[in-house]
């Protein structure tokens, strides 16, 4: 009968409703202790008291150690809350990770455990993402990967699940076609006066905007005629965060083309306080950064007035880089001038160069020319 004790002279044993067999008995200890697990007859669970009462006799006894808990079950939401937090990132990087994983990782992954992510898994949410927004995709899917990789790395999965070749590359969704020499002439001379230096040093110094943001007096050598970059401002949560250059290549010294000079001159004279740490480009109050917002609306209006209505604050950079290297710089150069940490990351304006062909077909003619 279920439930029914055996009483012997040494420990108990008891059937179970299972029908499978329990035994105790009182330890040394005068603590009651149960078999590790249960027994499918009677006589082995007597068999298991024998043999207990034998190391109790013998004086080999000890109290077992108490079974270890089971691991606890690692979701992706924690593990990967606790990677970004982690890692040795800028505000502007950590904010921009905490969307990708708000916004397209967590409704999908955030309650499995890791070691239950697998290749399916992966695929179908990959293939449930908007085609149409290739660089959200192509950056989502680069840091499930990473962070799996970390865990991987962790021994808290087996593989990486992430097995879609060339999932973390993209193609510019937008061509961005750099401006003219003609348009950036138009819009500034469209922007206001206070703002025509900082569209001039985007677009001849290939100035990212938190850099030009953040440039102070004691940055721009006159004489020198260059301006150095050794801060950058970023908005993290509407809030200016101040930094350093997005990478350690981002420090930097950049000449200032000979055409450009007089214009910064005349900005420094007539915007900017005398302190060498005075802001080129403060905010409303003087002192603070620049909120971008507030450069949209003349923006907007002296792109227009260029016939230019898709260029982009940013692309005055990509401008600035392409005339660059028409002007025959090499990678290496790009490289410095930019602030860019690998060459395949100037290598992208190489290309405009393809167009000075005409220039130097016309130039080796003005050779021949000069020795007759």
């Amino acid at each position: 009968m279920a439930g029914r004790s055996g009483r012997r002279g040494f420990g108990r044993v008891r059937k179970l409703p299972s029908g499978r067999w329990q035994a105790s008995y009182v330890a040394p200890d005068l603590v009651r202790l149960n078999a590790p697990l249960t027994f499918l007859t009677k006589g082995d669970a007597e068999g298991w008291l024998g043999l207990e009462r034998q190391r109790i006799i013998l004086g080999e006894w000890k109290r077992p150690e108490p079974p270890a808990p089971p691991p606890s079950v690692v979701t992706f939401s924690d593990y990967s809350a606790s990677w970004v937090a982690t890692r040795g990132i800028k505000p502007k990087t950590r904010e921009g990770y905490e969307h990708l994983l708000t916004r397209y990782l967590l409704p999908t992954f955030g309650e499995q455990p890791l070691a239950a992510v697998n290749p399916a898994d992966v695929r179908a949410w990959w293939g449930s993402m908007d085609p149409s927004t290739p660089t959200v995709r192509a950056r989502s899917y680069a840091l499930l990967k990473a962070v799996l990789n970390t865990a991987l790395s962790d021994d808290l999965i087996a593989s990486n699940p992430c097995r879609i070749r060339g999932a973390s590359n993209t193609t510019r969704a937008r061509e961005v076609r750099p401006a003219t020499v003609e348009e950036i002439t138009t819009i500034v001379d469209a922007m206001p006066e206070r703002y025509r230096a900082l569209v001039l040093l985007g677009a001849w110094c290939a100035l990212r905007l938190g850099e030009l943001l953040e440039l102070r007096r004691g940055d721009v050598d006159v004489r020198a005629g260059t301006v150095r970059v050794e801060r950058a401002v970023s908005q993290v949560r509407g809030r200016p965060v101040i930094g350093t250059p997005k990478s350690s290549a981002g420090t930097r010294t950049v000449a200032i083309p000979p055409h450009v000079l007089p214009s910064i001159v005349e900005h420094l004279d007539s915007f900017t306080a005398r302190g060498k740490d005075s802001l080129l480009f403060p905010g409303a109050d003087g002192t603070s950064s620049l909120q971008p917002s507030t450069l949209y609306k003349p923006w907007r209006a002296a792109r227009e007035a260029a016939g230019r209505p898709d260029l982009r604050l940013h692309d005055l950079r990509h401008t600035g880089a392409t005339m660059a290297a028409m002007a025959g710089a090499t990678l290496a150069e790009l490289q410095q001038r930019l602030g860019h940490s690998s060459v395949n990351a100037a290598l992208r304006y190489q290309h405009a160069a393809q167009g000075r062909d005409r220039q130097i077909a016309d130039a080796l003619s003005r050779m021949t020319q000069s020795r007759e």
